[in-house]
């Protein structure tokens, strides 16, 4: 199975390189080329262009920063939509808003093209591991033919119906997951400042009701004032701010999301974006001081 990949970033590497791994012919494409080199190595073969790769491949995936991005690779001047055509499909694994994944949706197939969003849960080590959750909808043909690829990428594939509904389900899992890395922050801060061992409060929150692999896998390195990027923390306050909007279009209060998208706007503007998402804890240590 050939298949294009868009967007080399830390995901899009790690996932390239899974399916080159399980045998798969990968086509790459990257606004900045060099970022191509290393899967190069690995059998991969390049394109210069978001719309030579949908010209070479029936199915191509893409993996982009934010709605800007993933709008600009389908819209602007060499881009997906220059070459998508009937018997084409085209997989958006970014996180975007719903009218995001609507807007590309239909221009994908007005061309004829087909459309899945893919959204997934998961950052780094389980995109090096395949070990995502892929949170999908559109084209229910293309999701099944796209079966084989995401069962390389994730561990579960979720169909979720039409476009719109992956996009808002990751949104939503990325809204609790920052409001709960706040909490988490404001916990260990409060237990140093109170004297006690975070490490100790680490070691209780594992043996207890609240025992999850975020916890455990954050925070030592947290204590260590240790942030090496595997969810950039500018993208969860993007998500914060999407899923908040999602809030607002239903009517829905999120009084716990808003604060912690305040600690991660707070963390950006301390210039700490491109670290993990974990750095938020900077900013909690701040307003402490």
């Amino acid at each position: 199975m050939e298949v294009g990949f868009l967007g080399l970033g830390i995901m899009g590497k790690a996932m390239s390189m899974n399916l080159l791994k399980h045998g798969f012919k990968v086509t790459v494409w990257n606004r900045t080329l060099s970022k191509c080199d290393e899967l190069v190595e690995h059998g991969a073969s390049v394109c210069e262009t978001p719309a030579a790769v949908i010209k070479k491949c029936k199915y191509t995936i893409a993996m982009l920063s934010d709605p800007s991005a993933a709008l600009s690779v389908v819209f602007d001047k060499d881009g997906v939509l220059e070459e998508i055509c009937e018997g084409k499909g085209y997989i958006d694994m970014s996180t975007v808003d719903a009218e995001t994944s609507l807007k590309i949706n239909e221009a994908i197939t007005a061309k004829g093209g087909r459309f899945v969003e893919g959204p997934v849960s998961g950052s780094k080590k389980p995109a090096e591991d395949g070990q995502l959750i892929i949170l999908a909808a559109g084209d229910k043909a293309l999701f099944e033919e796209s079966v084989p690829a995401f069962d390389v990428l994730g561990k579960k594939s979720f169909y979720l119906g039409q476009v719109g509904n992956g996009a808002k389900m990751k949104l939503i899992v990325n809204m609790i997951m920052g409001s709960m890395m706040n909490a988490f922050s404001e916990g260990i801060v409060l237990a140093d400042k109170s004297g006690l061992s975070s490490d100790t409060l680490l070691d209780i929150l594992d043996l207890g009701a609240m025992t999850n692999p975020m916890f455990k896998g954050k925070g030592p390195a947290m204590n260590k004032s240790s942030y090496p990027p595997a969810f950039p923390l500018k993208h969860q306050q993007k998500d914060m701010r999407l899923a908040l909007a999602l809030g607002d279009e239903n009517a829905v209060s999120m009084p716990v999301a808003a604060a912690a998208n305040e600690a991660f706007k707070k963390a950006r503007s301390l210039g700490l974006g491109d670290l993990d998402f974990s750095a938020v804890i900077e900013a909690v240590k701040f307003s402490k001081e």
